[in-house]
């Protein structure tokens, strides 16, 4: 008996609408780690130094190891003449400035956005304020912007519950957030604490950033018509991470985080006619485009992009040069 044609096996695949998230991916602050590394290994040769994961995301981290990247936790894993690269997500003033005592040669990726974060923290320790941080304990971005300010000026706050029982010292008090935090979660956060302090000083303008805000509602927008979303990112990745939740609590039945096309059973989406497909800010394209063909292996795949945003913020890469020599 022979095969069918190409053309029928086609037809007989059930059909598979995908909402594709506008915007997905990475952001402008991601881009331009990446970049730094790239950059910084094309003008002092390969190896590399990256404390942390450049970005969280697994694909990206050893894309960058086949360049000549090596990852590492901490700068005593640092040989004394290699160029060392901090994160996006921001390092404790200690980091630089052991740097510096090293006289080693060192590149700060971190994203501008939770620079900002770091600048306003200071300003409200200076300004005589305790400062109610926002963030998840654990969280790179979250032990950086404890590690601007001095030990005891500021309380960690991650959860409704949290914002109801903490009890800072008398006296001033500020907040500020981690920015890839849930929008909805936080806000909440936010007027719990506001109703207990009323006085509390909050940042200028919201420090969740623009790409975690957009992704947001982004997934919110394709949730609302999916039966299944898909996520890609990886489970250290916070935004990625809020993006399944964020997804679940839009009214979405089902909704599952991978890493890449390999890691996604495409029965998962068994007896689903839409299926909303979205990526964290670490997540680079290329992997949407395997989430896609894995679909097309059980699926007629078609696609339909829903853009709530247009983003077009870029962040310029710093030289390439030795701080503070």
């Amino acid at each position: 008996m022979t095969a069918p044609p190409a053309t029928e096996n086609a037809a007989l695949k059930p059909p598979l609408h995908v909402l594709m998230a506008g915007p997905r991916g990475f952001c402008a602050g991601v881009d331009r780690a990446i970049k730094i590394v790239e950059q910084a290994i094309q003008k002092f040769g390969a190896p590399v130094y990256v404390r942390h994961e450049i970005v969280h995301n697994k694909f990206v981290v050893e894309t960058l190891e086949t360049q000549g990247a090596i990852f590492v936790e901490e700068l005593d894993e640092v040989p004394p003449d290699a160029p060392v690269v901090f994160s996006a997500h921001g390092v404790p003033k200690s980091v630089p400035a052991e740097a510096r005592r090293r006289n080693m040669l060192y590149l700060d990726a971190t994203c501008p956005l939770v620079s900002k974060v770091h600048r306003e923290a200071e300003r409200h320790q200076a300004a005589g304020r305790h400062i109610l941080l926002i963030g998840h304990e654990g969280h790179p971005e979250v032990i950086g912007t404890m590690g601007q300010l001095p030990e005891g000026t500021a309380t960690l706050v991650e959860t409704v519950e949290d914002a109801e029982a903490v009890q800072p010292p008398e006296g001033a008090l500020a907040f500020t957030t981690q920015t890839t935090l849930s929008v909805d979660d936080t806000a909440e956060i936010v007027a719990t604490l506001q109703r207990r302090f009323p006085h509390l000083v909050g940042p200028g303008k919201e420090d969740i950033c623009y790409a975690t805000t957009n992704r947001q509602a982004a997934v919110k927008e394709i949730a609302a018509r999916s039966e299944l979303v898909v996520v890609v990112g990886a489970p250290n990745s916070s935004n990625s991470v809020r993006l399944r939740e964020v997804a679940e609590r839009a009214g979405c039945p089902r909704a599952v985080m991978v890493q890449r096309g390999r890691d996604l059973d495409p029965a998962l989406a068994d007896g689903v006619s839409v299926l909303g497909l979205t990526a964290g800010a670490s997540a680079p394209e290329v992997l949407v485009d395997e989430v896609l063909d894995r679909l097309r292996e059980r699926f007629t795949v078609t696609t339909e992009e829903v853009v709530v945003a247009v983003e077009d913020i870029t962040f310029r890469v710093p030289p390439m040069q030795r701080p503070g020599r």
